[in-house]
């Protein structure tokens, strides 16, 4: 069975020990190393190649948020999951913007933080629950008017609207009455128009545009 390595990133070595303690548990997840602070999170990714990193946003000198950006940039294989206890808006979309492709709030039940981790290696974006919920609220607030990205159609902006929701392509064929086969097509072709790689980006356009449900 092929584990999956993680690097845990966090100024706190007492909080660092327990999540560590907390992974070994976990049959298939190896932590690979442990770094105190974003610079020598970003000596350690090079040497040990994790493929998950574990990262808090609030450290001294390289915040989580730049560490994130030069891991993306420079080891776009490599995915991060954000821990924090930061859980404002500003937070989640600085990260997001930074390229996380997912964000735990501290305190998270193991089953949670454990689900986010094979999630975010499997290669999708992942928000807690209580982030997800309030992300939806605020979606469900948007405009989502036919000023928001003209180059979408209108099936294509309520698809979006959904997409920003954390709906999953099933739960969006269910909901608008497609078949998968269908919102697959709009999905591949929102991306294209908007240039965007993966649902994670396509999450920051909606948010930025106040396009909702």
């Amino acid at each position: 069975m092929e584990r999956i390595r993680v690097l845990l990133v966090d100024d706190h070595a007492t909080f660092r020990a327990g999540l560590r303690a907390l992974l070994q548990s976990v049959e298939d997840v190896e932590v690979a190393d442990e770094a105190a602070s974003g610079e020598q999170a970003l000596v350690l990714v090079m040497r040990v190649q994790p493929d998950v990193v574990l990262m808090d946003l609030t450290m001294p000198g390289m915040g989580g948020v730049a560490a994130t950006e030069r891991i993306v940039r420079d080891y776009p294989h490599i995915r991060v999951l954000v821990l924090s206890m930061s859980d404002d808006d500003d937070s989640v979309l600085a990260a997001m913007r930074a390229g996380a492709r997912g964000y735990v709030l501290k305190g998270a039940r193991r089953a949670e933080l454990v689900r986010s981790i094979h999630a975010v290696a499997g290669g999708e974006a992942i928000f807690g629950p209580a982030l997800a919920g309030r992300l939806m609220d605020y979606f469900s607030r948007g405009s989502g008017g036919e000023e928001s990205f003209p180059e979408l159609t209108r099936r294509e902006r309520e698809i979006l609207g959904l997409i920003a929701s954390h709906l999953t392509n099933p739960q969006i064929a269910v909901r608008l009455g497609l078949s998968q086969k269908t919102v697959r097509n709009h999905v591949s072709s929102i991306f294209t128009k908007l240039r965007v790689a993966d649902r994670a980006q396509a999450i920051i356009r909606a948010r930025e545009s106040g396009l909702g449900k």
